[in-house]
């Protein structure tokens, strides 16, 4: 088995990329034709994990990446979860914002989901005497 590698992604392989959304069940960016890469055309950055050709997992990152950086989408492939790849991506995301004064992350309160992001780092908004408010278009849910 070859090491994985992360890179900036820089929009190859649209087709994986929408393979991988499907592959975790992520179909409300394909709602609207052309959604999934206008939003990563214009997020802040983005990262890429790759296994040889096949594109493995991704984070992309909108803000101002001096106030707030925000996780938008942090996704594994379902193959490749627990090896240390989501870790990896957050952690090349935060290399190229080390000032940025606060991280925001949206992501489901499950057994998986909540102890991975408190391990590296993260914490519920309640801790910090927060909470959080979403507003969804008829389009996304």
């Amino acid at each position: 088995m070859q090491p994985i590698t992360i890179t900036p992604y820089n929009g190859l392989e649209p087709h994986q990329l929408e393979a991988l959304y499907r592959s975790v069940g992520w179909t409300s960016y394909f709602r609207r034709p052309g959604l999934l890469a206008e939003a990563y055309a214009r997020s802040l950055k983005a990262f890429a994990a790759w296994d040889g050709p096949r594109l493995v997992g991704v984070v992309r990152a909108v803000g101002d990446g001096v106030s707030i950086l925000y996780i938008q989408d942090l996704i594994v492939h379902p193959e490749y979860q627990r090896r240390g790849i989501g870790s990896r991506l957050i952690s090349e995301m935060l290399k190229c914002y080390p000032d940025v004064n606060q991280t925001v992350l949206l992501t489901d309160n499950t057994d998986n989901t909540v102890p991975f992001y408190e391990a590296i780092g993260f914490c519920k908004v309640e801790a910090v005497g927060c909470c959080s408010f979403i507003r969804l278009n008829e389009y996304y849910g």
